[in-house]
């Protein structure tokens, strides 16, 4: 890739670990792994309302990550360790694709309390040395949490850090953009479709949230004043050829273009409405026929 990697695009999948579960919150009940999760979410859907599991007690099994160049443009998209999807093989090279790039910017949306911490308790479990994300430089250690240029995560862009709250998370602002959003699975499903074998669906479904991820990552940028609308359009203008040109190979690329919608642009619409109608032309006046020539008989 000749192109240098600035930003790193991604987004993780995770199921629950049901033995941890078992061993930290039952241990006198020698519950399967499948019994402590399904135990732990019926305490959480009563306690919370969710059935989700915190991520102390999750693993990686699908990370997709969509390398983006300086200019933006969206340059490759790789799902680690498929089709085997090793936790451990997948946190590695998490890791170890980072330093390889010469650690450009993770981009996430809501990474900051969930993707990240993630891979982070991960790389512990798994043994793995992360020096250069541990580094302690002040205001620009990569971990400070308000330091945008190792870790950008787009909701605390605009909710200005958790002073405001983005109801409707990533699905509701990739659709204002037109983007697909939630397709089909969801998050709280990934666990049933892991149990059930679907492994590559769980790949696909992490896939279509980092192209929404990418979408709004551009849209950000816009905001902040780094590109132009103009500059934007022509980029995801350039991203929907990518994909097409790939839609045929990968299933995932051809539901997300069958879900586009494009982004209705109001400046456009505005200004054609200003445009003034051209003025009816007047009927010309009939002329009179002219005097047959009688040297043309």
């Amino acid at each position: 890739m000749s192109e240098k990697v600035a930003h790193l695009v991604f987004d993780v999948e995770s199921i629950a670990d049901g033995d941890l579960i078992s061993k930290v919150r039952y241990p006198d009940q020698n519950l399967s792994d499948r019994e402590a999760v399904a135990t732990y979410q019926d305490e959480l859907m009563e306690q919370r309302g969710t059935t989700f599991i915190p991520h102390t007690f999750q693993i990686p099994i699908a990370v997709v990550i969509a390398k983006v160049a300086a200019n933006l443009e969206l340059l490759d998209i790789v799902s680690l360790d498929e089709p085997e999807f090793r936790p451990h093989v997948i946190t590695e090279n998490f890791w170890r694709g980072w330093e390889v790039y010469r650690t450009p910017q993770w981009v996430t949306f809501n990474g900051r309390s969930f993707d990240i911490p993630l891979m982070e308790l991960a790389a512990y479990r798994f043994g793995i040395s992360l020096p250069a994300w541990f580094k302690s430089d002040g205001y620009k250690s990569p971990r400070n949490r308000f330091n945008s240029t190792a870790h950008l995560d787009l909701q605390d862009v605009l909710t200005n850090h958790g002073a405001a709250r983005c109801n409707g998370g990533l699905n509701l602002v990739a659709q204002l953009l037109g983007k697909p959003g939630k397709m089909g699975l969801t998050g709280d499903k990934v666990q049933e479709q892991w149990d059930a074998g679907h492994k590559m669906a769980i790949s696909d479904y992490c896939r279509c949230d980092v192209l929404d991820t990418y979408f709004v990552f551009l849209r950000t940028q816009v905001l902040t004043g780094r590109i132009t609308l103009h500059e934007e359009i022509k980029l995801v203008q350039a991203a929907k050829q990518w994909i097409e040109q790939r839609a045929d190979s990968c299933e995932a690329y051809a539901s997300y273009l069958a879900s586009w919608s494009n982004w209705t642009n109001p400046w456009e619409v505005a200004e054609s409405k200003l445009q003034p109608e051209s003025e009816p032309q007047p009927e010309s006046e009939p002329q009179p026929e002219s005097e047959p020539d009688s040297q043309a008989m």
